[in-house]
């Protein structure tokens, strides 16, 4: 009798532990049907929640905002110096770099007459960066009883009270126009060191009318920039032949003359 309740009781035994173990199973299967319904939820937050982090990172944390200005290209041996970009550029520290008005900064920067071209960007994770490439004065222009720089586009740009030494002068009348400052920019830059230093200044009447006057009194009728490098190289095979002359004019390189 003992032997067949210990039987009973064996049998509903394993019966309870099948019955635990299905429930078990059944409750795994529910949880992983729950998690499948819920991951991409789950997935969706958390993405929410690192672009959330990186808004506040760009646009609210002190880690990204604006704390200074990378200046480069400013030689600082012309008339343009970091201060005058700095000033220039106006660049407020302490917003976000990402919201800092860059084109703004660059038409400001790009305003000053020295300045040829600048490049503006962001120099993460806290600067801002200008880059400027300067003008570069090739010879001295007087203009309403200034003096000024003039560089090889001939764009007339900042002031001088005297004139630096090795530049040459550039003379005109009243009126001349910015396409015959060019032009006088143009021969400036074709002359031959040698020959340059010769040079006290460049006359300039109009596009076609270019003169140099050297410095022992002779005169160089030129004519206009174009073909200057052979002109160049006529006079000094002219100035070489025909030291005494008091003219020379080179205006057409193929046939030049000689005066006096």
């Amino acid at each position: 009798m003992s032997s067949l309740r210990r039987r009973r009781q064996d049998t509903v035994t394993d019966t309870g532990a099948i019955a635990e173990r299905t429930r078990k199973r059944f409750a795994r299967r529910q949880w992983r049907r729950r998690w499948l319904a819920w991951r991409y939820l789950v997935a969706a937050l958390a993405v929410l929640l690192i672009a959330g982090a990186g808004v506040w990172a760009v646009y609210f944390s002190s880690w990204l905002s604006v704390k200074g200005v990378d200046i480069s290209g400013v030689s600082g041996t012309t008339t343009l110096t970091r201060s005058d970009v700095r000033r220039a550029a106006d660049v407020a520290t302490g917003g976000p770099l990402l919201r800092a008005d860059l084109d703004r900064v660059q038409r400001r920067v790009g305003a000053l007459a020295a300045v040829k071209s600048v490049d503006v960007s962001r120099e993460w994770p806290s600067k801002i960066r200008i880059q400027v490439v300067e003008r570069v004065p090739i010879a001295v222009i007087e203009i309403g009883g200034h003096l000024h720089a003039l560089d090889a586009d001939g764009v007339v740009f900042s002031s001088y009270f005297n004139a630096p030494k090795g530049l040459p002068r550039v003379s005109t009348p009243a009126g001349t126009d910015a396409a015959a400052l060019k032009q006088a920019a143009e021969v400036v830059a074709a002359l031959p060191p040698g020959l340059a230093a010769k040079v006290d200044h460049v006359e300039v009447m109009s596009i076609d009318e270019i003169s140099l006057a050297l410095g022992t009194g002779k005169t160089v009728r030129w004519g206009s920039a174009s073909d200057s490098g052979t002109k160049a190289e006529v006079l000094a095979a002219l100035m070489k032949a025909k030291p005494d002359v008091r003219t020379y004019d080179v205006s057409v390189p193929g046939q030049p003359v000689t005066a006096g």
